[in-house]
């Protein structure tokens, strides 16, 4: 591939891993535009309702967050963990009078080490994360050890198969079957089941787990 490419092509897939700088304003509002449908499917297939504390975990440009506080309500809470010290500005500017009223509590933190108690969430949802994360097992036990009894989480990837086939796949995607990320739930000590999302240009799936 030309170099040229190729280097934009990093840049982009580099954005979205970890967005910041100027280019990462644009890449959450592209974010928050291209992720819509799926969090939105994510959301409701955790069950978040009133009372749960609910996270998004690796929220990006913050729609995760939006969707999860109108479904928390006033007794409920959310906390959004992030790796982007950016996109962590970004949130605590917008969810300003949130995060003031203790409704959203905003973290720097990886899915390989979650700053969060143990069983401390009732609902957490990931969308379009796990691309970026090596250590896949580290991930769903982290994100299984934060979950209640009871509790659901719910991962949102892109179709492997059709991701493989787009562009920017070869710079710095980790692209796993999703019997391979079931498997990993799996071996965290969850139950999972499997939904898709129908989307354009890529369809989706959603991993749910729930503590066996």
């Amino acid at each position: 591939m030309n170099p040229i490419v190729a280097r934009v092509m990093s840049t982009v897939v580099g954005q979205l891993g970890n967005p910041h700088g100027l280019l990462g304003k644009v890449v959450a509002y592209s974010l928050n535009r291209g992720n819509r449908p799926m969090i939105e499917a994510a959301v409701a297939a955790a069950e978040v309702s009133a009372v749960d504390a609910a996270a998004d975990l690796g929220f990006g440009g913050g729609i995760g967050l939006t969707l999860l506080l109108e479904r928390v309500g006033a007794t409920g809470t959310v906390t959004g963990v992030e790796l982007s010290p950016d996109m962590l500005t970004r949130a605590r500017s917008a969810f300003a009078s949130d995060v003031a009223e203790g409704r959203l509590k905003l973290i720097e933190g990886s899915l390989t080490e979650l700053p969060l108690p143990d069983a401390s969430l009732d609902a957490v949802i990931t969308c379009n994360t796990i691309y970026f994360v090596p250590e896949l097992d580290r991930a769903c036990a982290e994100m299984a050890r934060v979950l209640k009894p009871g509790g659901r989480l719910v991962i949102g990837i892109g179709d492997p198969d059709v991701m493989t086939k787009m562009p920017f796949a070869p710079y710095g995607f980790t692209l796993r079957p999703v019997a391979e990320v079931t498997d990993a739930l799996k071996r965290a000590g969850l139950t999972v089941d499997h939904r898709d999302v129908p989307n354009k240009p890529i369809p989706g799936h959603l991993l749910i787990g729930r503590p066996a």
